[in-house]
């Protein structure tokens, strides 16, 4: 029977989660997959964490060096986050010639090039399931399995703190603060949610998923991102008039004019599977051109299906020995003969603030159509807000330049107070 050794950086909620599940699953893991998996060693600062999950003093390494110099440790799982001192330790292990499971998915975002590039040198296997969609096995899927297809497009809600806090504001009526505060004391968001709220966090995920998806370098600065703290009660109930739910959502595209890649809410029909995803729970939307639709579900984060990837990366790694890298070259930047579309198409739902006067809406609509958009759903509600009466437009599709063209062109107009909202609609 094979023995691996393995080392965990980071005893938080998914270090935790990973060596409880290794230290529980051991001899099942002896039966089912003919491998023994033992932690030989923890690197921990706070040492009270260790002990308290029964790891014996003599386990509880007093640097990285230590890790990397134990010839019983064959495989460094990475779960500190951050970038330093996750990247030095990540490096020092490729380096040593160990094999490295992460669930860091700004330092894989950032730096693959780099951590690839010393995986090759050394012979080590790189693994990061981890470090997209939680539980979800959306990255093997894309390897393993639906490798046979030109992905197309690749949608889903990757970030459950948004997730959560946009199904609480839809469900309970709950303002974005309130419920902010709220997903903070269930552990759901960090005390700074920038992160998470103003979409940083989806956008590392789609720049892995979506190269992986289309073949070539999708750096985390050619996507276009928008956050959720914009998001109102006020379109939220909107959208349910229209028959739409609010998500955030991250969008790849790969089509005959180059790659889209954006990541901003969304409104989306209320039937449509990714609208009934609620809470902390994932979802992605892959379409291929053989496979047609897929979609994978389940717990976007959290100690155990987070640590449910990391040892499925542990045992992938342990029983292939010959290692695979990117099906592209992995570069810090993309290729230069990659094209990335920035004036994307989509609906639009744009809510504005009027004086209640014969015209305006004409008015509006003029605007609109001299930009080349045309309107599917018009809402003219009569409850007067601050003296004006809100307008509720749907576009059809239509041209992201176009939208601001006429979004200027709009404010520029007497008795128009505001275009107080514009989401894009997803079909």
């Amino acid at each position: 029977m094979k023995k691996i050794g393995v080392a965990i950086l980071g005893l938080g909620v998914v270090g935790s989660g990973t060596y409880k599940i290794l230290t529980e699953h051991r001899e099942f893991y002896k039966r089912t997959q003919d491998i023994d998996i033992s932690v030989e060693s923890v690197l921990e600062l706070r040492k009270e964490r260790a002990l308290a999950l029964g790891i014996a003093p003599c386990a509880i390494a007093e640097s990285m060096a230590e890790i990397c110099s134990n010839p019983e440790i064959d495989i460094v799982v990475e779960v500190m986050g951050g970038v330093e001192p996750a990247k030095s330790f990540v490096l020092s292990a490729l380096r040593a010639g160990k094999s490295v499971v992460t669930s860091n998915k700004e330092l894989f975002c950032k730096y693959s090039h780099e951590l690839e590039k010393a995986a090759k040198k050394n012979n080590c296997g790189l693994y990061y399931e981890a470090s997209c969609v939680g539980g979800v096995p959306v990255i093997r899927s894309l390897l393993d399995n639906l490798q046979g297809n030109k992905i197309l497009s690749i949608m889903g809600i990757i970030n459950g703190t948004t997730n959560f806090i946009l199904t609480r504001m839809t469900e309970k009526g709950a303002s974005y603060r309130e419920v902010l505060k709220e997903a903070q004391l269930l552990g759901y968001a960090e005390a700074d949610s920038t992160a998470d709220v103003e979409g940083y966090d989806a956008a590392y995920k789609l720049s892995i998923l979506s190269s992986l998806a289309f073949h070539t370098k999708i750096p985390y600065t050619e996507i276009y991102r928008e956050g959720i703290s914009k998001v109102n009660q006020t379109d939220i109930s909107y959208a349910h008039k229209l028959g739409y739910t609010i998500k955030l959502l991250a969008i790849g595209k790969c089509g005959g004019n180059g790659i889209e890649v954006r990541v901003h809410p969304s409104l989306i029909k209320s039937e449509h599977p990714l609208a009934s995803v609620k809470d902390s729970y994932n979802a992605v939307f892959v379409t291929g051109d053989s496979v047609q639709d897929v979609m994978l579900y389940g717990r976007g984060a959290g100690a155990l299906p987070t640590g449910s990837a990391i040892v499925g990366d542990i045992i992938y790694c342990a029983t292939h020995p010959v290692a695979r890298y990117s099906t592209f070259k992995n570069t810090e930047k993309a290729d230069a003969a990659t094209k990335f579309v920035t004036n994307f198409e989509s609906a639009y739902y744009l809510r504005l603030s009027a004086s209640d006067k014969a015209g305006v809406l004409s008015k509006i609509t003029s605007i609109l159509s001299k930009n080349g958009i045309s309107v599917d759903q018009v809402i003219q509600d009569k409850e007067r807000v601050d003296g004006k009466v809100p307008i509720i437009l749907v576009t059809h599709v239509t041209k992201e330049n176009n939208v601001k063209k006429a979004v200027a062109d709009i404010n520029a107009v007497d008795n128009v107070a505001s275009v107080d909202s514009i989401i894009r609609v997803v079909s």
